[in-house]
């Protein structure tokens, strides 16, 4: 059987030289995906061509040969499945028609469950080209931050409506939160059923919430869905990445069942090593932004992270997904620099 580091390492053992993949690693960045893209008449459409989709998730494979691929899609597939309004505005991002909780009886599981059936195939597609010892990596968004644009209608730089229903309206909120949940549940099941090896949540939004509130829209509906995969069987490992939360990743760590735990780039690192446990795999760390600028000072900081993670379970990534205007040099650069070529 083949061995895959990234499964190596989130089964908990530790690497010379850790597994390496980068968030948002198949993207705008590279030429050959700008060429997939400029086909498609929307982004939700290309998200859901299984071939197109598999291309592109296979690019970054072909070009630097990272130890993960991660399969093209958006957190917003969710929401589009459910029945939601979604679309996007070239130059300004993700828009969505607002729901409240009076809307939840017109969103169905089994329609999200329909509707993304095409990401499953995308995997099937993906999992029959990687090479045997490259893992297959599906996702979706955290349900906190999932409903913050389902409610928000889009970005937004605080989730001020979002956190304000959660207050006023907890019966209403929780009931949203735990529909986005099941759906995610039943989601995340079929990509592993079509060939993920892993799986992982994103939490974009986690920071700015008082304890109260992020163990309620955070913590628990994260708990909901390593239950929920667990339940139906799912072995896979779950990733985890609360963006931003600061001190309250420590007990996310601790309360949700998540196996690995991914570092955004502003975790003080070296209190980090000292409060997560030496058996806990982590992710991450390197500022998209160093990426961006390369030279000597993405070779440092790439160093720091090897140092300050040697020892433990650790994958290499970014605290980000990587940005738009990253020299795909630089990308060369970090590879050879991790695997010390």
């Amino acid at each position: 059987m083949t061995v895959k580091p990234l499964l190596q390492v989130l089964g908990g053992e530790t690497l010379s030289t850790p597994p390496v993949w980068l968030m948002r690693q198949a993207g705008r960045y590279l030429p050959e995906y700008r060429q997939v893209r400029a086909k498609q008449r929307d982004f939700i459409a290309f998200c859901l061509d299984p071939e197109a989709a598999a291309e592109v998730t296979l690019q970054p494979i072909r070009r630097y040969g990272f130890d993960a691929s991660i399969v093209f899609a958006d957190i917003l597939l969710i929401p589009h499945g459910l029945g939601q309004k979604v679309w996007f505005e070239p130059g300004e991002g993700p828009r969505l028609e607002p729901v409240t909780p009076a809307d939840l009886p017109r969103l169905s599981v089994e329609r999200a469950r329909e509707a993304l059936a095409p990401v499953s195939e995308t995997l099937r597609l993906v999992r029959a080209a990687l090479p045997a010892h490259t893992a297959l990596i599906g996702f979706a968004g955290s349900p906190w931050t999932v409903a913050t644009y389902m409610i928000e209608g889009g970005g937004s730089k605080d989730r001020f409506k979002a956190r304000a229903l959660a207050w006023s309206d907890p019966g209403g909120f929780d009931a949203l939160m735990d529909l986005i949940a099941d759906a995610s549940i039943a989601y995340l099941a079929d990509q592993v059923r079509a060939g993920a090896d892993v799986v992982k949540l994103f939490d974009s939004w986690a920071d700015g919430l008082p304890d109260p509130l992020f163990d309620r829209v955070v913590i628990r509906p994260t708990r909901r869905i390593v239950d929920g995969l667990r339940a139906q069987g799912v072995s896979a490992p779950v990733i985890g990445f609360p963006r931003g939360a600061g001190p309250q990743a420590v007990r996310y760590a601790q309360q949700t069942g998540v196996t690995a735990l991914a570092l955004d780039h502003g975790m003080d690192t070296d209190w980090a090593r000292q409060v997560l446990p030496d058996s806990l795999p982590v992710q991450g760390q390197l500022d998209p932004a160093v990426l961006r600028a390369g030279g000597a000072a993405l070779d440092g900081e790439i160093d720091r992270l090897l140092c300050a993670w040697a020892g433990r379970p650790y994958v290499f990534n970014l605290g980000h997904g990587i940005h738009l205007d990253t020299p795909p040099e630089h990308v060369e650069r970090l590879m050879a620099r991790v695997r010390g070529a």
